[in-house]
């Protein structure tokens, strides 16, 4: 069975406008501090058994990280390994997916770069494709397609969208 971890959405303009973690109940998630952000921390119904991946050794970073604090690390990891695919195998390559011993983070970037990207246990197979529905069936429809939604996300405002959390949410729990 696959576990989903967590799943970010970022703007073109580097900024987060939407995270979503999925953890046990009574594990603390880090980035339950204020936040101008939608930030769901809501475990799946699948059991909720699943467990926020360690993102580095502890050592070297500090016992909790803030939300914000969190997606800025995911991007950072997701901008050098990008740039590093392209500078080693060219323009056309694309970097689609990386895994360390604790979890295995997958991207997907759309024509607008716009960037989804899912953190699942080490197993699972590429979520591309998975990235590429949530952003046509789920994204488009009820985040671009909403007229109450800003086209742009100043200062990261993010992704407030009741029906898109619960399409997502469903969907995740369709995959697994």
């Amino acid at each position: 069975m696959m576990v989903v971890y967590s799943f970010y959405i970022f703007d073109r303009h580097t900024e987060c406008i939407y995270s979503r973690l999925w953890a046990r109940q009574d594990r603390p998630i880090s980035g339950s501090g204020a936040s101008n952000r939608p930030i769901s921390t809501s475990s799946t119904a699948s059991g909720g058994n699943t467990l926020v991946p360690d993102l580095g050794p502890a050592r070297a970073r500090p016992a909790r990280l803030s939300a914000q604090d969190d997606a800025k690390l995911i991007f950072g990891t997701i901008f050098s390994l990008r740039n590093m695919v392209r500078k080693l195998g060219g323009p056309d390559d694309s970097f689609i997916s990386f895994r360390t011993g604790q979890y295995k983070l997958h991207y997907y970037e759309t024509p607008t770069s716009i960037k989804f990207v899912m953190l699942t246990d080490t197993q699972t197979l590429n979520m591309r494709n998975v990235l590429h529905q949530i952003y046509v069936n789920l994204y488009v429809e009820f985040v671009v397609k909403n007229p109450l939604s800003p086209v742009e996300h100043p200062g990261g405002e993010g992704v407030a969208n009741e029906l898109f959390e619960l399409a997502l949410d469903q969907f995740v729990k369709g995959v697994l």
